[in-house]
């Protein structure tokens, strides 16, 4: 009886699962970037005006609920030509509509360094995303973002600093 209903539950969902909207897009958006320092430096470190620009795809679970998955390049760190950090990004938010026009996602974010040059760079970086978005009309959008760096971004055998890169995003896009 007990598999029964299991079975049941599984192909209801299942179906349910598959039966909600899935939208495909690209998105543009202006970054201000900057390094978080431990020990403080002893520099001067200024944020970094950068951009980026990707595509997504947005899985509708429910109707208020979706899984949003992103790969976006995105040009970040401090505003020294040494302090740059550029990255290909996967970010993964689950999504909550709130209303017809906003909805509200947050999620992990893993990014991978794109330039050999950039040497005193970790090759690979996690951090924590958080944003809302705001449909202007059913293809169109704008939003904003937030990438608050969870690990060490600088390459830990050559120097004993330690920064996190924390990013604010403003960004545009259409769905297709």
């Amino acid at each position: 009886m007990k598999s029964t209903v299991l079975t049941f539950l599984f192909i209801a969902f299942t179906t349910l699962s598959f039966s909600q909207e899935v939208s495909y897009g690209v998105r543009g958006g202006l970054n201000i970037s900057n390094l978080d320092f431990d020990p403080d430096a002893t520099f001067t470190n200024q944020h970094r005006n950068g951009f980026a620009f990707g595509g997504f795809v947005d899985y509708g679970i429910t109707e208020n609920f979706s899984a949003y998955l992103e790969i976006q390049y995105s040009a970040e760190g401090g505003k020294a030509d040494e302090l740059r950090a550029d990255y290909i990004q996967l970010p993964i938010m689950a999504r909550f509509a709130i209303g017809d026009k906003f909805t509200l996602g947050v999620g992990p974010m893993a990014s991978l360094k794109t330039w050999k040059n950039q040497d005193g760079f970790s090759t690979f970086t996690f951090s924590g995303v958080g944003g809302v978005e705001y449909m202007i009309n059913d293809e169109l959008f704008i939003d904003a973002r937030v990438h608050y760096g969870l690990s060490n971004i600088l390459d830990k055998d050559l120097t004993d600093l330690e920064a996190q890169n924390t990013t604010f995003q403003f960004g545009f896009g259409i769905k297709i």
